[in-house]
């Protein structure tokens, strides 16, 4: 006979007992592809089965555990042969209890009279007390160990067509017969804390199958250190590797352009914007590349700090880059950069997917990217979209990499655009508040600034949350403020009605609605499907108060900056995430008027009444994040996609705070006894 194959984490679930082809498809869609995912399918509940109750004391709908001794049981055969019910009587000595389960007549198969049985369910009747298709176990009286009762039981995600009774057999047979096999990732590192931690092992036992309520919480946070850690460790030996390998181009500047450009500004730089251009300064004048994340309020002043930043770099003889999510962010920092950089004698260029160099029209691709007036001798500030990090844009020299809103980017667009050049430094900017467990989860690799002060002369902004029956009330107090020479942002949450569901208004139907109730004034339609040509068009004449309401999606969310604008309605206002809300808010308040945020929302459910009283109580963009991420969880929060936060099965990076500074620690014992790797 062939020898039976061995079997070990990474062996295939077909390949286990009792999997057969149609369940190997079910068990794969919930991401279990091996032995070794098997054991880390993480259980969403446990039920404590270990206390009996007799079966008189049974109460309609509340789930029991009770056991006895079969009296009776048979298989009824209605006329419809595929019609039957099996049906056993348990008989405790309080009272019977009849048990059945429909259309299953293999079940007949599995039990005796005479069996003691341990049962569990929801009675669906008292009169005779009765369990349609409960939870059982036969007790053998040679096995003191029981799977599905008498215990405390795990509870698992589930697809359609799968039992947890079967599930949860499988993985009991899985875990027995691989639980030695598992290995400890981080033992001698772990042997330095002061807490008393489960083997990895131990940890996964207790996650399925504890022996007290508390013993799966202190599995699963075993499982989360090992998470934690395994990121904190490959983020330690990036910036490592980083600082041993790297050369940054050496760029102190000379001021001989910053202090004609401060002059100029018209404003004096707030004490946070200064502090923090001195740890760029300092960050630039080294030999190990800049690494840092720039976080900043809505209206702190990052695009000034961005353009001190540029200025060292080209000071110093080098080209600097800025990446920016949507053409009409590029379009704008083009105008505000070439406003305040070309009276200096720099050189400014913008690259854009329909948008070259100077701003000039291109539309084949294949052509250069860089345009024939452009002065390739000359240091230069590239400003543009994902375009930048196109194949065939190409920037030499390239001392300094800025991106802006990094949480719109995925980090390999990051690597990217650095890799365009030879270790620049780099400054990555975000309006998005990220509370500091979040940030240093996801930007382990990078310093950290904080923008925590706005600049004087900025309007007060006040925020209201409205119903849609007083939506009238609204557009009433909106007229008001028009005719004062004000204007206004109207945000919808769809582009079209094909793209919506019922209750959900769309910008494109609502502008033919809002031309109506505003005839005295011109109204735009600006979203995400327009060309960037009409949505530069549209912006132009907002700016220049040639419309005076503006309709528009969430594309209007980073960067848009039109000081007159002072009323914001943003319609199913319960669509939006908090922070996204808080950055949409940000587009007014920019002048010296006052101004006015009203949410006209759908209040029917609790959590969306906590969500935009968050937004009336606080314009603090650090405390909206911090609630955001606690209602909604960082996918949400970041976009899933985008946030380069690895998919963490047992880690809450909520909650799991402690675990988190751990982790951090124990990783730079790890990183320093590795070898550097290039």
């Amino acid at each position: 006979m062939p020898p039976v194959p061995t079997l070990t984490l990474e062996t295939p679930v077909r390949a286990l007992f009792g999997v057969g082809p149609e369940r190997v498809a079910l068990i794969e869609r919930l991401g279990i592809f091996c032995a070794g995912d098997l054991l880390l399918h993480r259980p969403n509940r446990y039920e404590d089965r270990r206390h009996f109750l007799k079966i008189a004391d049974l109460k309609l709908k509340e789930p029991a555990t009770v056991r006895g001794k079969i009296v009776a049981q048979g298989l009824k055969q209605f006329r419809q042969r595929s019609k039957s019910v099996f049906e056993f009587v348990l008989d405790d000595g309080s009272a019977r209890l009849h048990c059945r389960w429909w259309n299953l007549p293999f079940m007949e198969k599995y039990f005796d009279v005479g069996d003691e049985v341990m049962v569990f369910g929801k009675p669906n009747s008292l009169r005779p007390r009765t369990i349609d298709h409960p939870e059982t176990e036969v007790l053998d009286p040679s096995e003191d160990i029981s799977i599905h009762l008498d215990r405390i039981v795990p509870i698992y995600p589930l697809t359609e067509g799968l039992p947890q009774r079967w599930l949860r057999s499988l993985i009991w047979r899985t875990l027995h017969e691989l639980e030695s096999q598992i290995a400890e990732p981080f033992s001698e590192v772990l042997a330095l804390t002061q807490n008393k931690i489960p083997s990895r092992a131990n940890a996964i036992h207790m996650l399925h199958f504890p022996e007290e309520c508390e013993d799966a919480e202190l599995g699963r946070q075993r499982l989360a250190l090992d998470e934690f850690l395994a990121l904190q460790v490959e983020l330690q030996r990036r910036r490592r590797n980083l600082e041993a390998a790297a050369r940054a181009p050496l760029s102190p500047g000379t001021n001989e352009l910053m202090k004609p450009f401060l002059a100029q500004l018209g404003f004096q730089l707030t004490g946070a914007q200064t502090r923090v251009l001195r740890d760029i300064r300092k960050d630039m004048s080294g030999t190990v590349p800049m690494r840092r994340l720039l976080q900043g309020d809505v209206g702190s002043g990052k695009t000034a700090v961005a353009a001190c930043a540029a200025l060292m770099a080209i000071e110093s003889g080098h080209n600097a880059a800025l990446m920016v999510p949507t053409e009409i962010l590029a379009e704008q920092h083009f105008a505000n950069f070439c406003r305040w950089l070309k009276p200096l004698g720099v050189q400014v260029a913008l690259q854009t997917g329909a948008r070259k160099v100077e701003g000039r029209e291109q539309n084949d691709e294949r052509q250069p990217a860089l345009h024939a007036t452009f002065d390739p001798r000359r240091s230069t500030l590239f400003i543009g979209t994902h375009a930048l990090i196109t194949p065939a844009f190409a920037m030499q020299n390239l001392g300094l990499v800025i991106i802006d809103e990094q949480h719109k980017f995925g980090v390999a667009q990051r690597e990217q655009l650095v890799r365009k050049g030879s270790f620049p430094h780099l400054l990555v900017m975000t309006a998005t508040p990220i509370p500091r467990t979040l940030g240093l989860t996801l930007y382990g690799d990078l310093d950290i600034s904080v923008l925590d002060e706005l600049p004087a002369g900025r309007g007060r902004v006040r925020t209201f949350v409205r119903t849609g029956e007083q939506l009238a009330k609204v557009y009433e107090f909106m007229r008001g403020k028009l005719a004062e020479g004000r204007q206004a942002y109207v945000v919808y949450a769809r582009v079209s009605e094909a793209d919506t569901e019922a209750g959900i208004k769309a910008a494109t139907h609502e502008f033919q609605v809002l031309q109506k109730e505003f005839p005295s004034h011109r109204v735009g339609l600006l979203h995400g499907r327009l060309n960037g040509a009409e949505k530069e068009r549209i912006m132009s004449e907002f700016r220049a108060n040639k419309l005076h309401v503006l309709l528009a999606t969430s594309v209007i969310e980073v960067g848009v900056d039109v000081p007159n604008a002072t009323v914001m309605v943003i319609e199913n206002a319960e669509q939006f995430g908090l922070a996204q809300l808080h950055q949409l808010r940000g587009r007014i308040g920019r002048g010296a008027h006052e101004s006015f945020c009203v949410l006209v929302a759908d209040l029917k459910t609790p959590e969306a009444q906590e969500r935009l009283r968050v937004m009336e109580k606080t314009n603090d963009g650090f405390a909206i994040a911090e609630a955001d991420l606690k209602l909604r969880g960082p996918g949400e929060f970041l976009g899933s996609a985008q946030s380069g936060l690895p998919p963490f099965r047992f880690g809450d990076i909520i909650f799991d705070t402690r675990l988190l500074d751990t982790s951090r620690d124990l990783a730079r014992h790890i990183v320093t006894s590795l070898p550097l790797s290039y």
